[in-house]
């Protein structure tokens, strides 16, 4: 696919009904919706193992799909560092992040994995959320109910940036001409 994409991944687990989940959401480089898919695990992981598995899965499906040029972003640090690291790691853990290095490697050549707070993955938190409660993986080609709230207001900040301060300046302005 040509164009540049950035990926949100995240993992969300239930006890409640011991499932992980997993969250992927793909927009364009001016935040448009591209495609999302959710899947789950039938157990309850680590969170560490959980979110390795969910930038494993996200690089499966895109590298499947043959995307490249995409930022990968997931808000585990840990996950980030050590994918990033050349240390080996033998654990459950880390046989993962081998695996994802592997294919990352072989599927995409100008692209990169990096760490974002979790204010800025909440789309992907959302998708993640939902996987818990479903029996079978899904993919969305238009946004799904579960994040449509949030891909609006994202777009809202991204073509309105500066409007909160605006309108602070605008009521500051009007309080001293009224003075």
């Amino acid at each position: 696919m040509a164009g540049r994409y950035k990926c949100n991944i995240d993992a969300a687990f239930s006890s409640h009904v011991n499932r992980t989940g997993i969250g992927i959401c793909v927009c364009d480089v001016e935040g448009t919706f591209v495609l999302a898919k959710t899947m789950t695990y039938p157990c309850t992981v680590s969170v560490d193992v959980g979110e390795a598995l969910g930038l494993h899965s996200a690089l499966q499906w895109l590298g499947d799909m043959q995307f490249d040029n995409v930022y990968f972003e997931t808000d585990s640090k840990l996950t980030t560092d050590i994918f990033l690291s050349t240390r080996n790691d033998l654990s459950e853990f880390g046989c993962i992040i081998s695996s994802y290095r592997s294919l990352f490697s072989t599927s995409f050549s100008n692209s990169r994995v990096e760490f974002v707070r979790r204010q800025a993955n909440v789309v992907a938190h959302a998708l993640a959320r939902e996987a818990t409660s479903l029996a079978s993986p899904a993919v969305y080609f238009d946004i799904p109910d579960c994040i449509e709230n949030l891909i609006i207001m994202k777009c809202y900040k991204h073509v309105f940036p500066q409007q909160k301060k605006k309108e602070s300046f605008s009521k500051t302005l009007k309080e001293r001409v009224l003075m």
